[in-house]
């Protein structure tokens, strides 16, 4: 019941033969209400407050991790818009959603990753992309799952797909993600002839805590902090999808927390 609503049925009455029944009767189903209460709250606004919440609907709301390396020495100037360290950057990103739903759909523990060539300026975008999705999705998961990634489905990560000049390729792949002690592997393939190969770990600052990059002018995860490492092993058999191998040790290194919600 709105205040208009509850000021109409409350207010005196006027002193009108016809209308005392009437006005009486109002305010003795308006007394009956607020009796009537879930929590301390009558009962009808309670309901319409539910009824309310219900109606804000979210396209998806996504928690979980994130392991990425690339081709540029320690730190990644691209993070604070700078150009690449060698004209280009080559990279891997994964986000594993450890619990999240897209328009309704529960994605929970489900991997999505790519490859990427960067040919100049992050910021400036046209990106060539190869997108992962893990094979244990099934087919609404990987639907789903590639709407967000690809910017259809807006907010954050759409910011993020704005940079993808081309998305040459996708293929559904065993994923292995795994953070321990703060360790990072990834696998991207099957272990017999992997895509990708990857291990890292993050740097710790005087106090033992991990170092830690905040308010950069670039992020693969918006509104979070992302913190800086080396990856001992980064491994890349992408000829075959268009985009060049690698294999070096020793370069820049992602990890993150993210929360995306739109």
């Amino acid at each position: 019941m709105s205040t208009q609503e509850f000021e109409n049925v409350t207010r005196r009455p006027t002193i009108d033969r016809r209308g005392v029944l009437r006005a009486g009767s109002a305010l003795a189903g308006a007394t009956a209400l607020l009796n009537t209460s879930v929590g301390g709250v009558p009962a009808r606004l309670a309901q319409a407050a539910e009824a309310s919440a219900g109606s804000i609907d979210m396209v998806y709301q996504l928690e979980g991790r994130i392991l990425e390396v690339c081709t540029c020495q320690i730190l990644c100037p691209c993070w604070v818009g700078e150009n690449p360290d060698f004209g280009t950057c080559d990279s891997v990103i994964a986000w594993h959603v450890d619990r999240g739903t897209i328009d309704g759909l529960d994605v929970s523990g489900r991997t999505i990753a790519l490859i990427n060539h960067i040919p100049g300026n992050v910021l400036a975008g046209n990106w060539t992309v190869v997108f992962f999705v893990d094979a244990e999705t099934t087919p609404e998961q990987q639907e789903a799952l590639l709407s967000v990634w690809t910017g259809q489905k807006g907010g954050p990560v759409a910011d993020l797909a704005q940079l993808y000049g081309e998305v040459t390729a996708t293929q559904r792949v065993p994923i292995t993600f795994l953070v321990e002690g703060g360790q990072g592997t990834l696998r991207i393939g099957s272990e017999a002839s992997p895509v990708v190969v990857a291990e890292l770990s993050p740097f710790q600052g005087a106090t033992g805590k991990s170092t830690t990059l905040v308010d950069t002018v670039f992020s693969t995860i918006p509104g979070a902090p992302a913190y800086v490492g080396k990856a001992a092993r980064f491994q890349r058999v992408s000829s075959q999808l268009g985009l060049k191998d690698i294999d070096l040790s020793g370069h820049n290194a992602i990890q993150g927390s993210f929360s995306f919600t739109a």
